[in-house]
C-alpha cells in the first residue's frame, strides 16, 4: 500500500533526499497573496520576515509583468522572539492611512505560525485598539511554507475570505445568481471565459478570487497603491444569497463546502474544464440552472473542438508526455491528454493529492525537477515527446533533448501568459493546437536528423530537437 494515498497502481514515489534540488514547490503565502490579488482595492499583507515578501513579490512581478501591490510585516529575528504582534498592528495602520484599502488579507508565514503566534487573537485585540477601522476588512488566511504548496495556500486564503467576508443568510435567494470559485490553476483570461460563458446563459456571476478584472494587463489612468479590480466586498457579501457555487478545481472543494456550511448554497466541483467532455458537463449544469439552450456560438465553439481534435488526431494520438505542476494544473492536461490518447508517463507534483493518481494513469512522484529529471533518464520510464511545466522546466528539457509547453507557474521567459486561455471549448482547442504543433514540429526536427520520431530514449540525447517552444 503507497503511504502517500496515491494508489497501488501508479508507485507514487516521495523524495528521499533532505532538500530540494531543483525545487517545484511554491510558497503557500505566495499563493495566498495572489487570491487576495483578485479582490477589488485589496493589498496583501506578509506576516513574517521581509525577504519571504521579496522572493514572493518577484516570482508575481516576473509572472504577470504588472506592478504587484504586496506589503510585509518586516519580522526581525528579535520580533520572531517577542512575537509580532507589534509590527502586525503598525503594518496594518500604515497601510490603511497610505493606502485606503477595502480589504487587507493577511498571509502569515512559517516565521510566525512555527512561533504558533495567536494571529486571530492579536487582530482581534489589535482591531478594539482602532475604532477608525471600521470599514476596514482584514481576512487572515494560514498559509505557513510547511503547509502544501501554492495551490494550498490559495486555497486556504478563499476559505478565509468567505468565513470572513459572506454572512450568514438573511435574504432571499437571487434568482440566476451562481458563485464561481476559482483556483490558483485558471489565468486571467479563463477567468474572463468563463465569465462570459456564464452570462451567455443569463446568470450573474460572482467569481471569488477574479483575477481578469486586477491582473489581466489594463492600464490605470492613475497611480493605485491597491489591487484595481476583482471582486467588489459588497459582491462577496451577497454570494450566501446565490443559487448555486460552481467550484472550479478540486482545490475549492472546502472553500464550497463552507459556504454551504454557512448559508445553504449548494455546490459542484468542476475537477477541469479543459476538454469536449469536461466542458459538456460544465454547459449541461449551465443549461440546467438557467432553463435556457446553450447559445449559438457556443454550439459552434464546440463544433471547432470536435474538428480540431480529427484534424489532430494524427499528431497527438499514442505520444507521451511528463508533466510537473500544481495538482489542478495536472488535473486539467493530464486529464486532457488522455481524452486525445496521450499517456502521461510521468507527473511530479510538489504536493500530496489522493486522488491524482486515477487522473495521471502513468508514474506519480511527490518530489521537485529534479525527481522529474531522474526519472526522464531511467530507461523504464520508456520514451517522452513532450515537457509540461512552468519557464524552470527548461534546463530539463534541453537537457533532455524534448520540447516544453510551459504551463503554471511561474512562466518568465515567454510573454503572455496570464492571458493563455485552455478553459472552454475555444480554450481547449487552442491548447490543443499548441501541443499538436510541438509535436508535429519535434517529428520534423527528428526525421531532419535522421531519426525516427520517439526513437531515443528519454535520457538520450537529441542533439536537433527544439529545447523549447512556448
Amino acid at each position: 500500500m503507497d503511504t502517500y494515498g496515491l494508489g497501488v497502481m501508479n508507485a507514487a514515489r516521495a523524495p528521499s533526499k533532505p532538500c530540494a534540488i531543483k525545487p517545484l514547490k511554491l510558497s503557500p503565502a505566495l499563493g495566498g497573496a495572489l487570491a487576495f490579488l483578485g479582490l477589488n482595492r485589496a493589498l496583501p499583507l506578509l506576516h513574517g520576515s521581509q525577504g519571504c515578501t521579496a522572493f514572493a513579490l518577484v516570482l508575481a512581478v516576473r509572472h504577470f509583468r504588472e506592478a504587484i501591490p504586496l506589503q510585509t510585516t518586516a519580522m526581525s529575528e528579535i520580533n520572531a522572539i517577542l512575537g509580532g504582534t507589534d509590527n502586525l498592528e503598525q503594518a496594518i495602520d500604515t497601510i490603511f492611512k497610505r493606502a485606503a484599502p477595502a480589504v487587507i488579507g493577511i498571509c502569515s508565514t512559517a516565521l510566525t505560525e512555527t512561533r504558533d503566534d495567536d494571529i486571530a487573537g492579536d487582530l482581534k485585540l489589535i482591531r478594539g485598539r482602532h475604532p477608525e477601522w471600521g470599514d476596514l476588512a482584514v481576512v487572515y488566511a494560514k498559509t505557513p511554507d510547511f503547509l502544501g504548496s501554492l495551490e494550498q495556500g490559495w486555497a486556504a486564503a478563499v476559505e478565509a475570505i468567505v468565513e470572513a467576508l459572506v454572512p450568514p443568510l438573511a435574504g432571499p435567494r437571487r434568482s440566476g445568481s451562481v458563485n464561481v470559485l476559482a483556483g490558483s490553476h485558471l489565468t486571467p483570461g479563463d477567468v474572463e471565459a468563463l465569465r462570459e460563458m456564464i452570462e451567455a446563459f443569463g446568470l450573474t456571476p460572482i467569481i471569488l478570487p477574479d483575477l481578469s478584472g486586477s491582473l489581466d494587463g489594463h492600464v490605470p489612468d492613475d497611480h493605485v497603491p491597491t489591487t484595481l479590480g476583482g471582486t467588489d466586498a459588497e459582491a462577496i457579501a451577497r454570494m450566501g444569497q446565490s443559487v448555486l457555487t460552481l467550484a472550479v478545481g478540486e482545490q475549492m472543494r472546502d472553500a464550497a463546502a463552507a459556504l454551504e456550511r454557512k448559508c445553504g448554497v449548494p455546490f459542484q466541483v468542476f475537477g477541469r474544464l479543459t476538454g469536449l467532455a469536461a466542458c459538456d458537463r460544465f454547459v449541461a449544469k449551465l443549461m440546467a440552472i438557467s432553463g435556457a439552450t446553450a447559445p449559438e456560438w457556443v454550439r459552434r465553439q464546440r463544433s471547432r473542438l470536435v474538428d480540431a481534435m480529427l484534424d489532430s488526431h494524427a499528431s497527438v494520438s499514442n505520444r507521451q508526455v511528463a508533466v510537473a505542476g500544481e495538482p489542478d494544473m495536472i488535473r486539467a492536461v493530464a486529464g486532457f491528454l488522455g481524452d486525445l490518447g496521450v499517456h502521461t508517463a510521468v507527473a511530479v507534483t510538489p504536493t500530496v493529492a489522493p486522488d491524482l493518481a486515477a487522473v495521471v494513469g502513468g508514474r506519480l512522484i511527490v518530489g521537485d525537477l529534479d525527481d522529474l529529471e531522474t526519472a526522464l533518464g531511467e530507461a523504464e520510464a520508456g520514451d517522452v515527446d513532450l515537457i509540461i511545466a512552468n519557464s524552470h522546466g527548461e534546463e530539463i528539457a534541453r537537457s533532455c533533448g524534448v520540447p516544453l509547453y510551459r504551463a503554471g507557474f511561474p512562466i518568465f521567459d515567454r510573454l503572455g501568459a496570464g492571458h493563455r486561455v485552455t478553459v472552454g471549448y475555444e480554450g481547449s482547442r487552442e491548447l490543443l493546437f499548441a501541443l499538436a504543433n510541438l509535436f508535429i514540429e519535434y517529428g520534423h526536427h527528428q526525421r531532419a536528423a535522421g531519426l525516427a520520431p520517439s526513437a531515443n530514449p528519454i535520457g538520450g540525447a537529441r542533439e536537433h530537437a527544439p529545447a523549447s517552444s512556448h
